[in-house]
């Protein structure tokens, strides 16, 4: 389960840069069946290598703009070493009935995604500090919410990359994997030092995810006016997850029974 699991999460994020990372978390808790904060830090590390492993394969064909990525990822790994630290002291249910409520804000962006596209496609030839500005801002404050959660950040690295740069959406794809990988790392880094990593897991969902994401890369290049189609669908599966969740850990909080 934890192969299949791991291929489903890598093809996700090969296909559409991001969004694998938001289902990682929950198939490590209610498929493999991990502890919350276990999950969290497998989770983080099994992405993180499916990410470096995508994005090696868009920078062969040319979907990478290497400036914007690596601002995107430095600055963005210093806001993830500072939410994993808080994320590690917080209540494990509490943890996840408000990565529940992000679930539905991811899948609310997947649907917006277009609408997006289409705002800051006649910016495509600005370049200027404010935009590097911009891009560092985006970068800090998705770093931080990485971080917290336990998640590779790619839903909103690539809102953010097509945002502040105005670049297509196959380079906001292939460039935010870099970041998703530096998130990752970082999360996975801290959650290990607490003995909060499953080692096998996490091997057999990076098996899984290498398979799965190359598959996804290659769909990638081929189903540009799709991924509209694409994102509905994967919206849908994020909020039936997320519904699921916050039923799960109401309870935290003091809802329901």
């Amino acid at each position: 389960m934890a192969v299949l699991s791991g291929g489903l999460v890598g093809f996700t994020l090969g296909l559409i840069g991001g969004g694998g990372s938001i289902l990682a978390t929950p198939l490590l808790l209610y498929v493999v069946g991990l502890q919350p904060h276990v999950a969290i830090g497998t989770g983080a590390l099994a992405v993180s290598a499916n990410a470096f492993a995508n994005f090696a394969g868009h920078a062969r064909v040319g979907n990478v703009k290497w400036l914007d990525a690596t601002i995107f990822a430095a600055v963005g790994t210093a806001g993830a070493a500072i939410g994993s630290w808080f994320g590690k002291s917080f209540d494990g249910q509490r943890l996840l009935f408000l990565f529940a409520i992000l679930m539905v804000a991811v899948g609310v962006l997947m649907l917006r995604r277009k609408d997006a596209k289409a705002r800051v496609a006649p910016e495509e030839d600005r370049r200027s500090n404010g935009r590097l500005i911009l891009v560092a801002a985006c970068a800090l404050g998705v770093g931080l919410l990485s971080g917290f959660f336990g998640i590779g950040g790619g839903f909103l690295i690539v809102p953010g990359l097509l945002f502040s740069t105005g670049m297509p959406m196959i380079f906001a794809v292939g460039s935010s994997l870099l970041a998703v990988g530096a998130f990752g790392l970082t999360t996975a880094v801290s959650y290990a030092a607490s003995g909060l990593v499953d080692w096998v897991v996490a091997i057999e969902y990076i098996v899984g995810g290498l398979a799965g994401g190359y598959v996804g890369m290659q769909l990638a290049c081929r189903l540009g006016h799709h991924k509209a189609a694409l994102n509905q669908i994967f919206a849908g599966l994020v909020f039936i997850v997320a519904f699921y969740m916050l039923y799960q850990n109401a309870a935290a909080f003091g809802f329901g029974g």
